[in-house]
């Protein structure tokens, strides 16, 4: 932890300001956007492989099978998509200078109060995912010490470990970092991927006759269990079409265009996307492993099944070696819990608190931003301690609520038609359908994903209102802007210089 905290410090040496303070809010927030393909790839390979990677697919391995492999069905078609998206939101950001998300919401429909709304929306569905790092990391750390640091100050360890070098080197030390957690990913999860068969089972060739002679269902969908949650409807729809909502939700996740918007260039994101899929090979492991727990550690029921592949670890490895790869787990909590505190500091300060003229200026921004990085972060913490299962619930409906603001983004970057009244009607619409799917234990509904089914009355409601209603000028108080002002485009390659002389001209 000691050296994580140092490595994100070195991070900033020499950058903007003096003392290398990290210069202004585009430096800290976005890199500077001079990450290169190598940054660029450890930071959002750093988003796939949090503390679930470890923690959930193997409990989920354990628990159902074959539904788990729709994260790496999922992430693999986003990094397919974002192929396209990507370069269009790097360069949409570079032209306008824009660092997030909602300060792209806010220039495309010329309304400043619609980026603090979506900032606002968008906070509480990231908060759970904070808290939930926060947990993994807890549970983690207390499993691979053998209870010797108690899961109240893995809680709060986590949590300062990560504030601190966010709030002083911001996205370039979390890719710094990433560069530290992948090498251990990589090399504890390529481990285990031989030892755990090789020791418990004799080889792959035993372990799979197991599980074919054993537990057939868990190798076909919908897998094993049945019952809450609608487990037992982890079928083929389900699996399709969450695989396809979160294959496109995935590439407007504002931790995801945070890296997008880091990147030196468009090539570097197309070269990023082309390599991501490669690095998916390593969940097999945790999944596959979480299934073999079910011969070694029988009977896991509840949140003790997301302890699965510990549980081999810490039975079958010496001390140090379970502590390295408690150290790759615990990484893998702080990486993406540092991008989410990120991108929640950035939403606040470029679009809710520059509202307030004296916090507009692009410094008091960045001070804003680092503020908010730690109320968010000190929320998480709190809650939990105080009422865990809260955030948790809220969790359910993050991902598929974070789906609606796919078409007020993306549909609205290439398709003028698209007004500000149909995308919020379009939103509104599908938050609403999503919670009430969700929190009434109706998803998957018809054997389909919930947020799905939310994305399509989002869909139909927007470009409803988009055709009936007039076509706007799309600026704030109604002026006619241009094309090239309103939409995004695919910067195609060799078009960099062209991007720098626009930006060079409206810097």
């Amino acid at each position: 932890m000691v050296a994580t905290v140092a490595l994100g410090l070195l991070a900033v040496r020499g950058r903007g300001g003096r003392g290398g303070g990290g210069g202004g809010l585009a430096e800290w927030s976005v890199g500077g956007r001079s990450l290169g393909t190598v940054f660029i790839w450890v930071l959002m390979a750093g988003e796939g492989y949090t503390s679930f990677s470890y923690l959930g697919a193997a409990g989920w391995g354990y628990n159902y099978g074959a539904p788990v492999m729709y994260v790496v069905a999922y992430m693999s078609c986003g990094y397919a998509v974002g192929y396209v998206v990507g370069p269009m939101l790097w360069d949409y950001a570079r032209r306008h200078g824009l660092v997030g998300i909602t300060d792209m919401v806010s220039h495309r429909y010329g309304r400043p109060w619609l980026g603090a709304a979506v900032a606002v929306l968008a906070t509480v569905f990231l908060l759970p995912y904070i808290q939930l790092q926060i947990t993994g990391m807890g549970v983690v750390v207390s499993t691979v010490t053998y209870g010797a640091v108690s899961l109240e100050w893995a809680y709060f360890i986590a949590f300062a470990v990560t504030t601190g070098f966010v709030v002083v080197s911001g996205l370039r030390g979390s890719a710094w970092v990433s560069v530290l957690k992948d090498a251990l990913v990589i090399c504890t999860l390529g481990f285990l991927a031989v030892y755990v068969p090789q020791h418990y089972f004799g080889g792959y060739g035993e372990l799979f006759d197991r599980l074919t002679a054993e537990r057939p269902q868990w190798l076909t969908l919908p897998g094993a269990g049945s019952g809450e949650g609608g487990r037992g409807e982890l079928g083929v729809g389900w699996f399709a079409s969450t695989t396809v909502l979160n294959a496109l939700t995935v590439v407007i996740f504002p931790t995801t265009v945070a890296g997008y918007l880091g990147a030196r260039s468009a090539d570097a994101l197309r070269r990023n996307a082309i390599l991501l899929p490669a690095y998916n090979v390593l969940l097999f492991v945790p999944m596959l492993l979480g299934m073999a727990a079910l011969f070694v550690v029988p009977g896991l029921v509840g949140a003790e099944s997301n302890l699965a592949l510990f549980k081999l670890v810490v039975d079958s490895l010496p001390a140090w070696a379970v502590g390295v790869i408690g150290v790759a787990a615990a990484l893998s909590s702080i990486v993406p819990m540092a991008v989410f505190m990120l991108v929640i500091g950035t939403m606040w300060g470029r679009s809710v608190l520059s509202l307030v003229p004296r916090w507009s200026s692009g410094e008091r921004q960045k001070l804003a931003s680092q503020v908010v990085v730690v109320a968010a972060g000190t929320i998480a913490l709190v809650m939990t301690y105080t009422a865990p299962n809260t955030l948790v619930r809220l969790s359910l409906v993050s991902y598929e609520g974070m789906a609606q603001l796919m078409p007020m983004l993306l549909l609205g970057l290439v398709w003028r038609r698209l007004t500000m009244v149909a995308a919020v009607c379009g939103l509104a619409a599908g938050v609403a359908v999503v919670c009430g799917l969700v929190f009434t234990g109706n998803d998957p509904v018809w054997g389909v994903n919930a947020g799905m089914v939310a994305l399509v009355v989002n869909l139909a409601v927007a470009l409803t209102v988009a055709w009936l209603g007039p076509l706007e000028g799309d600026g704030g108080a109604g002026e006619w802007r241009p094309d090239e002002d309103v939409l995004a485009r695919d910067p195609l390659p060799g078009d960099q210089n062209e991007v720098s002389s626009v930006v060079g001209v409206r810097g």
